[in-house]
C-alpha cells in the first residue's frame, strides 16, 4: 500500500460538507467527539442500533425509533430491521427534499432520440399515470412488474409506480438477448411487461421486435404487454400513451420496512442467475446514507453514473433525489470522449463510471479536462472492478486536479458499494479510501480471525439494512445461506480479497475464486492487471493459471491499444514489469493476443468462465453467452 496522497479534503470540511454536518450533529446527541472518519466510522458499526437510527431520522425517513425497535433481531440472514416502522421507497424519492415542483429533476440522454428534461412535477405526473397502468391491469402488491427498457426517465417513472402500489420491479437493459431476459424475468413470472421495440447504440439501430415475440412467448402467466416505440416500430402490445392515459394521482401503499421493492440478478456466466430481492426501507437508508454523507450529494446537484438498467448502478443512481439531488440518465454507447461532453452539457456535478471505462479513456489519450468544462464535478466515482494506480494519476492529471476520486468496490447483492471514500478521507493512490459507514468490513484469515495489514477474505462481520431480504425461490433461505454465511457461519463472506490498512483505506485483490497461486506466492488477479494494463500498449488483458495436477501454466490474455500489436518487445516489456513489479513466479508462460476481453453485461472480466473452457469444459457448460457483452470476444479462447 502507498502512502502518496492525490488528494486531501478542504480544512473546514466538518462545517461544510453533508458527512461533517452530520456528524457534529450526532456528536451533539450522543456526547462524544465523532467528527473525524476514524471515530464515526467505527461508532457506526460498534453501534447499529443508535446509527442506523439516527439516519432514519435525520434524513426524514420517519419519526424517532427506540433503538431496540431499530434492530430486533441481527442474526444473519434473519436480521429484522425497524419491524414496527411502515415505509415506502417511491414516497421518499418523489418528497425530493428541498426540490421545487417546477425545478428540473431528471434529465435524460439518449442515442435514440433528441434529450428529454422532467421537472418533479414531470416526474410526478409521470408515476401517477404508470401506476394508473397498472391497476388497470389489476398489478397490486406482491406482483411482479418487468421492465425490459433503456436507462431513460419512463423506466425510473414506471419502478416508482410499481413501488407506491407495492408491487415488485425487475429490469432488464434491452442488450441483453431473449435467453438471458428469460432466464431473468421467468423465474419472477411479471403480470405485467414493459418494452421497447429496440435501440441505437451510436449508430446503429438494434430491432428487439422478434426477440420481444420470444420473451412474451416463454413469460408463463404474464398479463399484459405494454411497448414503447423507441425506435418507432409498430409491435404488438398496448402502446406505453395508452398505458399511461390517465393520470390518477399518486397514493402509496404503506408497506413494512423490509417488503420487496425490487428484484436485482447476479451476472449468470455459469448457471440461472441469482433472483435478489431488496427491500424498500433498506435501498432508501442505505441509499441517502451514501449520496448524501459519502458522495456529498444535495439540493442542487446533478448526479451521474454511466449503467443501463441490467447493473445495480441504475438502482442506486435513481435513489439520488432521497437527498433532493437531480439524476442524469443516459442510454446509448458509453463514447470516452462523448461521456465528458455530456457531463459539461448536463451540468453533472458527480460522475460516476467504470474502472474499464478509465482505463479505455486513458489509453486513447483523451484529456476531459482539457475538451470540456468540468468546474462543476466535485466527485468522481469508479466501480465494477479494481481501478488501478496508473488510473488514480489519469484522473487527476487529465480529467480534475480537484474532484475527489472515489473508487467504490460493492455489489449487486447489497445493492451498494461499502468501500469507498468520503469527502473528509484523502485519496491515497490505487486505495479504495475508507470502509463506508455502517459497514463492518473485515479482512479474515481461513480460521475467521480479522487482520489488518495482511490480504485475507472481504467479510461483513455486522448486518446491514441493504442486505437483501431473501433469494427469490428461496423461502427457507438454503440457497441464501449457502451463498453468503456457509464460509464463516453467521458472517457475510462476499468473495473478494482484500487488505485494510492501519489507516482504513483498501485494497481489493480480485475475486477469491480466481486467486493466482504459483510456487505457494498467492496473489489476486487485480494485482496483476494493475501492472499489465499499465504497460504502452495495452488496453485490458485476462490471466488464467492452468493448475491441474501435472500442470501449472500461467496463460496472459493482452487486448491492445488500437494501432499496437503483440510483438517481442510489448512481450518483454510486459514480462519485465511483471516480475519487477509482483514476482518471478508470476510472469506467464505464454502472452497471447485477444481482439476483445470477455466481460459480463455489467463488465466484469470472466475469469473462472474463460479457465473451465480451457480445460476442456464446453463453452455453453461454462459461460451463458447471453450473459456476456461481447460473446464474439469468447472466440478467441476456444481456439486456444
Amino acid at each position: 500500500m502507498t502512502n502518496e496522497v492525490l488528494w486531501l479534503p478542504r480544512t473546514d470540511a466538518v462545517e461544510t460538507t453533508n458527512i461533517g454536518r452530520f456528524s457534529q450533529w450526532l456528536s451533539r446527541r450522543e456526547e462524544r467527539d465523532l467528527t473525524s472518519y476514524p471515530a464515526l466510522w467505527q461508532y457506526s458499526v460498534d453501534h447499529l442500533r443508535p446509527f442506523w437510527g439516527s439516519l432514519w431520522e435525520y434524513f426524514g425517513l420517519g419519526a424517532t425509533v427506540p433503538e431496540h425497535r431499530v434492530l430486533a433481531d441481527e442474526s444473519m440472514p434473519d436480521t429484522v430491521w425497524f419491524p414496527d416502522e411502515t415505509f415506502n421507497y417511491a414516497r421518499a424519492v418523489l418528497t425530493a427534499p428541498g426540490v421545487a415542483d417546477d425545478d428540473v429533476l431528471v434529465r435524460g440522454y439518449s442515442d435514440t432520440r433528441d434529450p428529454v428534461e422532467w421537472t418533479l412535477a414531470d416526474l410526478r405526473e409521470a408515476v401517477a399515470r404508470a401506476r394508473a397502468g397498472l391497476v388497470a391491469h389489476g398489478v397490486h402488491r406482491g406482483d411482479r412488474v418487468a421492465a425490459w427498457m433503456p436507462n431513460i426517465p419512463e423506466t425510473f417513472a414506471l419502478m416508482l409506480a410499481s413501488a407506491s402500489l407495492g408491487a415488485v420491479f425487475s429490469s432488464c437493459a434491452p442488450e441483453f438477448g431473449a435467453k438471458a431476459v428469460l432466464d431473468r424475468f421467468a423465474q419472477i413470472e411479471p403480470k405485467v411487461l414493459v418494452a421497447v421495440d429496440g435501440y441505437k447504440y451510436g449508430a446503429k439501430s438494434i430491432d428487439r421486435t422478434a426477440d420481444l415475440k420470444r420473451v412474451v412467448r416463454g413469460l408463463e402467466g404474464l398479463g399484459a404487454l405494454v411497448t414503447l416505440p423507441y425506435l418507432g416500430t409498430e409491435v404488438e402490445g398496448e402502446t406505453w400513451d395508452r398505458f399511461c392515459a390517465y393520470d390518477e394521482g399518486v397514493e402509496f401503499e404503506a408497506l413494512t420496512f423490509d417488503h420487496p421493492l425490487y428484484i436485482l440478478y447476479s451476472s449468470g456466466t455459469t448457471g440461472l442467475p441469482k433472483a435478489i430481492v431488496h427491500s424498500h426501507g433498506g435501498m432508501a437508508i442505505e441509499h441517502a446514507k451514501m449520496h448524501s454523507l459519502h458522495h456529498d450529494l444535495g439540493v442542487g446537484d446533478r448526479f451521474f453514473w454511466y449503467s443501463t438498467t441490467g447493473w445495480m448502478m441504475w438502482n442506486y443512481l435513481v435513489s439520488a433525489p432521497i437527498v433532493g439531488a437531480g439524476v442524469v440518465l443516459f442510454d446509448g454507447m458509453p463514447d470516452p470522449a462523448g461521456m465528458w461532453r455530456l457531463a459539461e452539457e448536463s451540468g453533472t456535478t458527480f460522475f460516476g463510471t467504470s474502472a474499464p471505462f478509465l482505463m479505455a479513456c486513458r489509453s486513447r489519450g483523451i484529456k476531459p479536462g482539457e475538451e470540456a468544462d468540468l468546474s462543476r464535478l466535485h466527485g468522481i466515482g469508479s466501480t465494477g472492478a479494481p481501478l488501478p494506480a496508473v488510473g488514480f494519476d489519469y484522473v487527476y492529471e487529465s480529467i480534475s486536479a480537484t474532484a475527489q476520486l472515489q473508487s467504490l468496490s460493492g455489489g449487486t447483492d447489497l445493492c451498494t458499494g461499502f468501500i469507498g471514500g468520503a469527502p473528509t478521507v484523502p485519496v491515497w493512490r490505487g486505495e479504495l479510501s475508507c470502509r463506508c459507514l455502517g459497514a463492518d468490513v473485515q479482512a479474515f484469515d481461513p480460521e475467521g480471525r480479522p487482520h489488518i495489514g495482511r490480504e485475507g477474505e472481504l467479510v461483513i462481520a455486522s448486518p446491514m439494512p441493504s442486505m437483501p431480504v431473501g433469494l427469490w425461490g428461496d423461502p427457507l433461505k438454503h440457497r441464501y445461506r449457502d451463498t453468503y454465511l456457509t464460509d464463516f457461519p453467521g458472517i457475510w463472506r462476499h468473495g473478494d480479497w482484500i487488505t485494510i490498512s492501519d489507516r482504513g483505506s483498501a485494497v481489493i485483490s480480485g475475486r477469491s475464486d480466481a486467486t493466482l497461486n504459483r510456487g505457494g506466492v498467492r496473489m489476486g488477479t487485480a494485482e496483476f492487471y494493475a501492472v499489465v494494463e499499465a504497460v504502452e500498449g495495452v488496453a485490458d488483458s485476462l490471466v488464467v493459471h492452468l493448475d491441474d495436477p501435472g500442470q501449472d501454466r500461467l496463460l496472459l490474455y493482452v487486448a491492445c491499444t488500437e494501432g499496437t500489436v503483440l510483438d517481442d518487445d510489448l512481450r518483454r516489456r510486459i514480462t519485465a514489469a511483471l516480475r519487477e513489479q509482483l514476482s518471478p513466479r508470476h510472469v506467464p508462460d505464454e502472452v497471447r493476443q485477444v481482439p476483445a476481453i470477455p466481460r459480463t453485461l455489467s463488465g466484469k472480466k470472466v475469469e473462472v468462465p474463460v479457465k473451465k473452457i480451457l480445460k476442456g469444459v464446453k463453452p455453453e457448460e461454462a459461460v451463458d453467452k447471453d450473459a456476456l457483452a461481447d460473446p464474439e470476444a469468447l472466440r478467441a479462447f476456444l481456439r486456444a
